[in-house]
């Protein structure tokens, strides 16, 4: 197997990347603000996750869910709080508890 070497643009350019990635999903919920609760599919759909990275963010505490009658829902306010806690910058995870 070839091996690739990862330079610091490289590294500086996937940071971009991402960080504009988690703009556009912050942008994408504060565009639905008339929704407060929204089930499980559209959660991943939203966050571009599957059903497995739900359940782990539901197992571990990351994000909070109401479940009736076998339906989970999610608060939109909730998955904000997520995305801003767990924003990183430059690498450095920033601290938002």
């Amino acid at each position: 197997m070839p091996t690739e070497i990862v330079t610091t643009d490289d590294l500086r350019e996937f940071k971009i990347e991402l960080l504009d990635e988690m703009k556009k999903m912050l942008n994408e919920l504060q565009a639905h603000p008339s929704k407060k609760w929204l089930k499980s599919y559209e959660v991943r759909e939203l966050l571009g996750i599957s059903q497995g990275t739900l359940q782990n963010l539901r197992s571990n505490g990351t994000l909070v869910y109401t479940k009736i009658g076998g339906v989970m829902f999610y608060d939109i306010e909730d998955i904000k709080k997520m995305l801003e806690k767990n924003m990183v910058k430059s690498g450095i995870r920033i601290n938002h508890s």
